[in-house]
């Protein structure tokens, strides 16, 4: 049995974003926390393309000679892939910040260990 992109895509998706809350709030380590939290974005990412695929749609970009009825009906939707656009540029300068915090976390500590960062 052949599953559907889209499908498989969606469930690539939840899965993605469960791992990512699984380390976010189970493991101790700074530097996983954070893996586990670009997971959920990747996760949020993929959802949101998926959402904007149509099979055997088009490119949204209109050129001459298109009908116009028979452009509207084939075009995949745009606003989702402008939307992962711009998570991904908020979500890189993101990452860069909390990995420059967890650097200074790791010069005043010694540890990468959440639970004895926070006690300290």
């Amino acid at each position: 049995m052949i599953i559907d992109v889209q499908l498989a895509s969606f469930f690539t998706a939840v899965a993605l974003i469960i791992l990512g809350l699984y380390a976010a709030l189970f493991l101790d380590n700074l530097i996983k926390k954070i893996i586990g939290l670009a997971f959920i974005g990747d996760g949020a990412n993929l959802f949101l393309i998926t959402i904007g695929y149509k099979p055997g749609g088009i490119v949204y970009i209109f050129l001459q000679g298109m009908a116009r009825d028979w452009f509207v009906q084939n075009a995949a939707y745009p606003l989702p892939f402008a939307l992962v656009l711009t998570s991904i540029v908020i979500g890189a300068s993101t990452l860069a910040v909390m990995l420059g915090i967890v650097i200074m976390l790791y010069k005043k500590h010694g540890t990468l260990s959440a639970s004895k960062v926070l006690k300290e």
